[in-house]
């Protein structure tokens, strides 16, 4: 299925290029694997970063650039498919208008509607808003249409992920309640609404930027502290069943600056070909210039129920 010979192969600790020759712009990134091509999507940062006023945290912001996409067939070589979903410039009330927050797009698809799904992060540049928003396209690379977002059941939907499992249900997890908690929610059969059926997981342990994967039948869900823009240790945690409960482990990293996820904040994990191996998929945000800020890619194993991401970097 991978051109590449192993895991270690695919590591990346700063910029991602595309076979044109220009820097990748894709953070808070998911991946879609649909007919042997991988599809990476991920936010646009582009324009001057500001800090937003009166705000308990370091609340920095670009004009919200929309979903860029990506194709590969290795994992190497990233061509630049165009933007996947596009900001709408000058309507305050539209959710995706550049003055809104729009991150961390993840797309599965599909099978009886025939459709890609997007569910992202839908924010006022305050996070006063809290919601997850939702596209469709035909195909993989777009172009999306957006259609609304919703808060689940009611709850505030902050950074989030997507889950498609084995029987092809798929879920939205999401940081909620003021990020106090977390919550895992199984949407409809098209994948286009929240259902009834969710569960408040890591109580009280104020988490986010969710990347949940499967392995030998059991749920591993990594997360980060709340620390605004600046790094922190993640932690992982486990679960026999999708909707949990989930019990808390230690920080999967391992060596130097590992107390620091490596100056990074995970967004997604990506099954590889190799047995309980996985890419471990991070960005490294500059805040204060957050079109500068690049990735971090790494091995991820599962060895014994246990997760590590290792870094061999010297610095």
């Amino acid at each position: 299925m991978d051109a590449f010979a192993q895991a270690s192969d695919l590591s990346v600790d700063g910029k991602l290029y595309d076979t044109d020759k220009n820097l990748i712009n894709a953070h808070g990134a998911g991946m879609l694997y649909h007919d042997g091509i991988y599809y990476l999507f991920g936010e646009i940062k582009k324009g001057t970063t500001w800090r937003v006023a009166n705000q308990s945290w370091e609340d920095y912001r670009v004009p919200a650039g929309g979903i860029s996409c990506y194709s590969s067939k290795d994992l190497k070589n990233w061509r630049y498919e165009g933007v996947a979903l596009a900001p709408v410039k000058g309507d305050p009330k539209s959710d995706i208008d550049t003055g809104k927050v729009i991150e961390r797009p993840k797309v599965i698809y599909n099978t009886k509607t025939k459709q890609f799904v997007m569910w992202m992060h839908i924010d006022a540049k305050d996070y006063s808003y809290s919601q997850s928003g939702v596209a469709v396209s035909k195909t993989p690379a777009g172009p999306y249409h957006y259609i609304k977002s919703v808060k689940p059941n009611g709850q505030m939907s902050r950074d989030m992920t997507l889950f498609k499992d084995d029987d092809g249900k798929a879920y939205l997890i999401y940081s909620s309640e003021q990020n106090n908690t977390m919550q895992v929610c199984l949407l409809s059969d098209d994948y286009l609404h929240p259902t009834k059926t969710y569960s408040r997981i890591l109580i009280n342990r104020r988490r986010e930027a969710p990347a949940l994967f499967k392995n030998n039948g059991k749920y591993y869900l990594i997360t980060s502290d709340c620390t605004g823009w600046s790094a922190n240790a993640a932690t992982y945690a486990i679960a026999d069943k999708v909707l949990g409960p989930y019990k808390e482990y230690g920080n999967p990293c391992k060596g130097l600056r590992a107390n620091t996820t490596f100056e990074s904040q995970s967004t997604y994990v990506l099954p590889l070909k190799e047995k309980n191996t996985y890419l471990f998929m991070a960005d490294h945000w500059n805040k204060t210039d957050l079109e500068k800020s690049d990735y971090l890619w790494l091995p991820l194993k599962v060895e014994n129920g246990k997760v590590e991401i290792i870094n061999d970097a010297k610095k």
